[in-house]
């Protein structure tokens, strides 16, 4: 017979409290103005404590506070790397914690439904409870839980997702295009394949205000780390191909609007050939054509493949052997596998490939003209919708109990009904001071700041927002860290 955690051991059993926006009450103090008249949607109700600046004609600046501390830490077990589990992996890390003289907590929680995920009970095993102060104390559990077998950790219970009095610190740009007289970009620094700060992006640019971009790729080559993610598109040239059908940011001078994207390189050489390019600037999969740009920035990366260097014309002035850089005013197309085998056919020195780049608006179903003035900033996941909230994690690759319901820095990019840009930064991972936000509360931010589409970018320790020179956040890292883009608010 199967033993099963007893009723003396104080297991306790709850379920995943409400994280939605509460009813609100009438606010003690008057609100800011410029932001909303209503109840800040997360925590108690009342209108937060804010700060407000302008910062240029069109663009306001604001500090946003709400919430107190009342989450402390505890100790949650860890079964296969996770630390949630199933009921039944639960009960046996339970009886495990109780053999070591412990006494656990099996704590059932609602990972909840998103708009293309459904929703999902897990379990965690948890043992004691402790304030900010005593962290120490849990600690010191953790270790005797090592001396018994059991992997453990120290969690912070405010970064559960579950109901929480907060607090949040978060730092809001609204810019309305009506008195802006600048422009939006993007950028990816000096190189595609280099991850840089957002101060040094936004220095290089003149930028006013610069927030990070987009998630990048951490798990290619260490040389190769700030490739994005997602569709990236730099004074119309296309950086980064699309994950088709995920969401964006697209950015016209002052004009900002949120929509899912696609794009398509195809390279047709004048010998009558023809191939589809599956990605730009990254490493290519087996048998796969990818082009590498001028600003790549780092050699191309090293294989028994082959690659044919393109002038600005697409003359090909050059086959060469994978592992050489990309030149000024030169693309590479770089084959593996069967991609090799057309480039050795079809690119001999002194013929033309045309390599046709389109980027898609899959709302409209039109193509997007690639103009200088044309930025994309992508690699997001869809919080709002019509006005709506509309989360899109499986879609967009982040349907998990971490992303969705575990609280994390954020950085949020919206776009209200008449065309205001909306630019917040939430920072978390600060016991005490300031919690973050699920992708849930996220949406919920947002809309409570007027937008009628908004995008989480990347966040955790990336997320970052500059304003003239300074940060004005608090990177969660404790040091502003290197990421793949930004977006940029020039003054011209």
């Amino acid at each position: 017979m199967k033993r099963r955690l007893i009723a003396g051991a104080a297991a306790l059993v709850v379920g995943m409290p409400t994280v939605v926006g509460m009813t609100t009450s009438s606010a003690a103090a008057a609100p800011v103005t410029g932001l909303p008249t209503t109840a800040f949607p997360l925590g108690q109700p009342g209108i937060p404590k804010s700060a407000h600046k302008s910062l240029a004609p069109g663009i306001d600046y604001f500090t946003v506070k709400h919430g107190t501390s009342k989450d402390g830490y505890t100790v949650s077990v860890i079964a296969g790397g996770k630390d949630f589990m199933t009921e039944a992996t639960a009960q046996t890390q339970a009886l495990a914690v109780q053999d070591a003289g412990m006494t656990p907590m099996i704590v059932k929680f609602t990972r909840p439904a998103v708009a293309d995920f459904p929703a999902a009970d897990f379990w965690m095993v948890r043992v004691g409870s402790w304030s900010l102060k005593d962290k120490d104390e849990a600690a010191k559990v953790v270790k005797e839980l090592k001396k018994a077998g059991i992997s453990s950790k120290v969690d912070y219970t405010g970064d559960d997702g579950f109901q929480t009095s907060g607090p949040w610190s978060m730092r809001v740009v609204t810019i309305d295009p009506r008195s802006f007289r600048g422009s939006f970009r993007s950028s990816l620094g000096t190189s595609v394949a280099k991850r840089e700060t957002v101060s040094s992006m936004a220095k290089a640019a003149g930028a006013m205000i610069a927030v990070n971009g987009g998630f990048f790729d951490i798990h290619t080559l260490k040389n190769l780390r700030g490739d994005p993610t997602g569709l990236s598109v730099v004074g119309g040239k296309l950086l980064s191909e699309a994950v088709p059908g995920r969401i964006g940011l697209v950015l016209k001078g002052r004009t900002a609007r949120i929509t899912e994207l696609s794009s398509s390189v195809v390279a047709t050489t004048d010998g009558g050939g023809k191939a589809v390019v599956a990605g730009v600037n990254r490493v290519a999969k087996p048998d796969e054509l990818v082009m590498y740009t001028e600003e790549f920035g780092a050699k191309t990366p090293k294989n028994d493949g082959a690659e044919a260097v393109l002038d600005a014309s697409g003359k090909v002035i050059a086959v060469r052997s994978p592992g050489a850089a990309v030149t000024r005013g030169t693309r590479v197309l770089h084959g593996v596998g069967a991609a090799a085998e057309w480039l050795w056919e079809y690119a001999t020195e002194g013929t033309t490939i045309q390599v046709k780049t389109t980027v898609t608006d899959l709302r409209t179903k039109r193509t997007i003209p690639l103009t200088p003035d044309t930025s994309i900033v992508a690699g997001a996941i869809g919080l709002v919708r019509g006005g709506q909230t509309a989360i899109t994690a499986q879609r967009d690759g982040m349907a998990n109990v971490n992303m969705i319901l575990r609280r994390h820095p954020r950085t949020l990019a919206g776009v209200t009904a008449s065309g205001k840009l909306i630019l917040a930064v939430v920072d978390g991972r600060d016991p005490g001071k300031t919690v973050g936000a699920s992708f849930i509360e996220a949406a919920q931010i947002m809309r409570w700041l007027g937008a009628r589409d908004a995008i989480n970018l990347d966040g955790g320790g990336s997320s970052v927002m500059v304003i003239g020179k300074k940060v004005v956040n608090r990177p969660s890292d404790g040091v502003e860290r290197g990421v793949g883009d930004s977006l940029l608010v020039l003054p011209r």
